[in-house]
């Protein structure tokens, strides 16, 4: 859904960046390592729409709380922030390993946010299923077969 939203963001017009949690935690640390925080964060914070996948998959490194609240602070009431997740708000704080930040930035993010509740299978894991068996009519093994109903 989010790939879809992005899309249609796209064909009007817009600027959209998708990223995962991951990889916006590694782009910090990484231009952090070489004094260029401002650069990466000029880029999450031009696009029209910011796309972060996958929040929650997994505990994230330390200050991983601080690059995300950096983010969604700046771009709180200024630029359109999607975010997928698959674990309860309540567990952000234990996700970033920071409950203060966590709550700051469901704090911003959710103030004008819609939020969608998507149940059921993944359309991932339901279409790597095989069908379901088809139902098999019974008899008895020593009842003849007949076509066409009572005789």
């Amino acid at each position: 859904m989010d790939v879809a939203l992005g899309y249609e963001a796209i064909k009007q017009g817009k600027e959209v960046l998708y990223r995962s949690i991951f990889d916006l935690v590694r782009d910090f640390m990484k231009d952090e390592a070489f004094k260029q925080q401002d650069k990466t964060l000029r880029r999450y914070l031009k696009p029209d729409l910011v796309i972060i996948d996958d929040m929650g998959l997994k505990a994230l490194p330390k200050q991983s709380g601080e690059y995300l609240l950096e983010v969604v602070m700046r771009r709180y009431e200024n630029r359109s922030t999607i975010m997928t997740s698959n674990r309860p708000l309540e567990d952000w704080g234990k996700l970033l390993s920071d409950v203060p930040t966590a709550g700051a930035i469901l704090d911003r993010f959710l103030h004008h946010a819609i939020t969608l509740a998507i149940t059921g299978r993944s359309y991932r894991v339901k279409d790597s299923l095989p069908p379901p068996p088809e139902p098999k009519a019974t008899r008895k093994s020593n009842e003849p077969a007949t076509a066409g109903g009572a005789s």
